[in-house]
């Protein structure tokens, strides 16, 4: 082991002492998850050779033997480092613990702070068309997203700021420093994936945030622990919690495949000085999916799961500040894809 897997390893038992058991996997601390569990108020729920369901009062947390998933009160989230079992003992990152878990699942203790201003970034545009399916592009689907987010956005009392209004090529520098120019309290990327094969599998919202420090990221570039802080670091525990409400409402409002709460080091998000996420709001490749993301009553559907995350996240940084116009936002119902 070298000095730096030492290092690793005496801070995850530091973290989590005193009767933490702690483990050493591939250069990564790992913790007991049955430790980790007694500490913080959790019990046993259910156990078999390759799951273990974790529960309090209020959160339930499931663990699969080998996999990057957690299924956290019901949605899903991506781990950086896959769950291990040794000689039957569940182990999870430190990391993986202190980044992702417990600020899921314990109430969060941030300074309560009014959302104003939110900067929502269609994705793509002018000469950079996004994923093209079928003739249509990607970029045509994130504007039109925008504008109907904006609508929804404005008429419940925020402010809201497009890095583009039409058909026009946006660097990807100048997105988050929109934002940061603006000093706006939430930065929102609008995107729609694409999938070369599963095309008829593969459908529904990812949601990401940046990635932690240390840790590698789970988009496909999938950039290595070695990366380092990026400014948008300081804000990561809000992002990740912004991140959970949107695909959570996502997921629950328009009854879709749960993707995932992901992480990456995205450049409109790695250099966002405020709480910031990348919304891929559905597949263009998927032949049902797609044809609905184009359809503007979908849109209208998306966008208003949408508020209501940023609405559940609101409710849980600053409770009192709340829009009472978003108490009675309505999604409509699509019966039928163009």
């Amino acid at each position: 082991m070298n000095a730096r897997g030492c290092f690793l390893l005496l801070l995850a038992v530091a973290l989590f002492a005193p009767a933490a058991r702690a483990a050493f996997i591939n250069g990564h601390g790992y913790v007991a998850v049955t430790d980790w569990a007694a500490m913080k108020g959790f019990r046993t729920a259910a156990r078999s050779a390759g799951e273990i369901t974790l529960t309090n009062r209020t959160a339930r947390l499931v663990l699969n033997k080998d996999s990057h998933t957690a299924g956290i009160n019901g949605e899903n989230v991506v781990l950086s480092f896959p769950v291990a079992v040794d000689k039957g003992t569940f182990l999870v990152a430190a990391l993986d613990f202190s980044k992702t878990i417990e600020p899921l699942v314990f109430a969060p203790q941030f300074a309560g702070k009014k959302i104003i201003t939110i900067v929502l970034d269609p994705g793509h545009g002018g000469k950079d068309p996004g994923n093209r399916v079928g003739g249509r592009n990607e970029k045509t689907a994130t504007l039109a997203l925008a504008g109907v987010l904006r609508d929804q956005l404005t008429a419940a009392g925020f402010h809201v700021i497009l890095t583009r209004t039409k058909d026009s090529f946006v660097e990807l520098s100048g997105r988050p420093d929109t934002a940061n120019r603006a000093h706006a309290d939430l930065f929102v990327s609008l995107h729609f994936n694409a999938t070369v094969s599963g095309k008829t599998d593969v459908s529904g919202p990812e949601t990401y945030c940046i990635t932690p420090v240390g840790a590698s990221s789970s988009n496909a570039q999938g950039e290595g622990a070695s990366y380092g802080a990026t400014p948008a670091n300081v804000s990561e525990k809000k992002s990740l919690l912004l991140a959970y409400q949107v695909q959570r409402a996502l997921v629950r409002n328009l009854d879709v495949e749960d993707r995932s709460v992901r992480r990456a080091r995205f450049a409109v998000l790695r250099d966002a000085e405020m709480p910031a996420i990348l919304i891929e709001s559905g597949y263009m490749t998927h032949p049902v999916e797609g044809k609905k993301i184009f359809n503007p009553v979908y849109q209208k559907q998306m966008a208003a799961a949408i508020v209501k995350g940023i609405q559940a996240y609101q409710r849980l940084t600053s409770p009192a500040t709340v829009p009472l116009a978003t108490a009675t936002t309505k999604i409509p119902t699509v019966k039928h894809a163009p």
